[in-house]
């Protein structure tokens, strides 16, 4: 164990190299970038999660410089490169920072699109990831359907399910977001149906049987799932059909036919447009339970983002979700928290539907990005299908995943992340309201109060800051139309919030 950790040290060469200022190379024009210099705040280096992680950005070339483009040149002949962010060295990206090919040092506060939980090259993970438990299970991944491992039981249980939202004590797992709503889609259907036919133990009857395999009812039924406008779901066949953000998703993809409801249009800030929020919400509200009363195809779940985030990330109250709830439970409508992107603490609770408050949990929450691995939570046992081989496929998830989310789980208990990013968000969002009262015109609708450092706000030329913020050592993104969206790590600090902050003002002032 010692050796390794002596050697696991090459993998943080960073802190070797990184200035205490951040100051520009001199060379040519044609492969430099503008000038970068900012100095780190005086608590730099105190207390920090990484403390030998870099002092702030380097930027030594435009980005992308040329050993990233001619990288890019050459992985497009094999691979489509059209929607590369940033060809990265992970191995010398180390704690909030991530690397190019060309040395370059971003502070990364997209991280992955919301998918990096506690940092680049974290020790705690290369531990976990070196274990000869790690080992077994990608050397001999198994079809978890029909071979599980023999300790799967207990991976699960000091893992993923000991993170179970409230109510929610079994879990399914899957391979990424889409499929872990696609399968939560199928476990509401089953119900459903189940439910028809009088019963968890009621056969199918021969009609059912036979039509199912020519794509008809009774066996293929007429039943849907409502998401509302701008929401995303994932992009296959099920999920697809619930996503709303973009058209680019959808287009030439045949679709099912299930209805979509609106989502609450907030005016901000908030403490200015209280009635009228609240109307907003109300409209919504009823127009949902006006579709699931009246939709040709029966509603048999309605699936919700706490926060919807590919969308451009649109709020709503917790008395929304709580309404949403009420409607879904009187219709006997089951109700599906996509918590993909905003759950794993980064809305300063564990699962962002915790802010809601709710009496009863929803029926079942999915999950993944910073979780590594993916899935649904539930809790009634009404969920399994009432035969096997149902709900299945070769994989049915990946233990090594599952023992990395184990890993991550245990670094964000031990230094206490959740809260971290509870008081950092609140610190980062004070921040960015004073520039957006000295910058109004460039930072407008902003959003994510008391919500961690899930931030974002509204720019009429958000591409240009985005590609502004790269050129000053920001790794940043946006969301729908015109949203700049933040999603830094657990492990962000405020030394980091001040270097972010300093650098955005740079971005909007010129």
């Amino acid at each position: 164990m010692a050796s390794f950790l002596r050697s696991s040290r090459v993998l943080r060469p960073l802190s070797h190299h990184v200035s205490r200022r951040i100051t520009t190379t001199s060379a040519p024009k044609a492969t430099v970038g503008a000038a970068v210099q900012t100095e780190p705040p005086a608590t730099a280096g105190a207390n920090l999660f990484f403390p030998d992680e870099p002092r702030g950005p380097q930027v030594h070339t435009q980005i992308p410089g040329p050993k990233t483009q001619t990288a890019i040149t050459d992985l497009n002949k094999v691979y489509d490169t059209r929607n590369v962010n940033m060809v990265a060295n992970y191995q010398q990206s180390y704690g909030n920072y991530i690397t190019d090919m060309d040395g370059n040092v971003l502070l990364d506060v997209y991280a992955q699109i919301a998918s990096i939980p506690v940092g680049y090259s974290n020790p705690a993970l290369i531990l976990a990831a070196t274990s000869p438990e790690m080992v077994g299970a990608i050397i001999n991944r198994p079809a978890m359907g029909s071979f599980p491992q023999h300790d799967w039981a207990s991976i699960l249980e000091t893992g993923i399910l000991k993170v179970a939202p409230k109510g929610m004590n079994q879990v399914f797992t899957a391979m990424a977001g889409s499929d872990a709503n696609e399968t939560a889609y199928k476990a509401a259907f089953i119900w459903r149906r189940q439910q028809e036919r009088g019963g968890y133990d009621v056969n199918f009857s021969e009609e059912e049987i036979s039509t199912s395999m020519m794509n008809q009812a009774p066996g293929s039924p007429h039943l849907s799932i409502m998401s509302f406008k701008t929401g995303f779901h994932g992009r296959l066949f099920g999920s697809l059909s619930t996503t709303r953000s973009k058209p680019v998703h959808k287009l030439d993809i045949p679709a099912f036919d299930w209805p979509q409801a609106p989502f609450p249009m907030l005016k901000y800030p908030l403490e200015e447009h209280v009635q009228e929020n609240a109307a907003e919400e109300e409209r919504c509200l009823q127009e949902a339970e006006k579709i699931i009363k009246e939709f040709h195809n029966p509603v048999a779940a309605v699936v919700v983002e706490p926060i919807q985030s590919e969308g451009g990330d649109n709020h709503a109250s917790p008395a929304f979700f709580r309404g949403l709830r009420e409607i879904t439970k009187r219709h006997n409508v089951l109700m599906i928290v996509d918590e993909v992107q905003t759950g794993v603490g980064a809305t300063g609770k564990f699962w962002a539907h915790e802010h809601w408050n709710m009496a009863d949990p929803p029926d079942m929450v999915t999950f993944s990005k910073k979780a590594q691995t993916a899935g649904y939570y539930f809790g009634n046992p009404a969920l399994r299908p009432n035969k096997p081989a149902r709900q299945y496929n070769t994989w049915m998830g990946d233990p090594a995943r599952a023992i990395l989310f184990r890993a991550i789980i245990n670094e964000i208990e031990r230094l206490n992340l959740v809260q971290n990013t509870a008081e950092v968000g609140d610190y980062l969002f004070a921040g960015i309201s004073k520039l957006a009262q000295k910058y109004p015109d460039e930072i407008q609708n902003l959003r994510g109060q008391g919500q961690g450092t899930f931030i974002a706000f509204d720019s009429p030329r958000r591409d240009d800051l985005l590609k502004k913020a790269k050129g000053l050592g920001i790794n940043i993104g946006g969301s729908g139309a015109s949203a700049v969206r933040l999603r830094p790590m657990l492990i962000f600090q405020k030394p980091h919030a001040d270097i972010l902050l300093d650098a955005m003002e740079n971005m909007v002032k010129t």
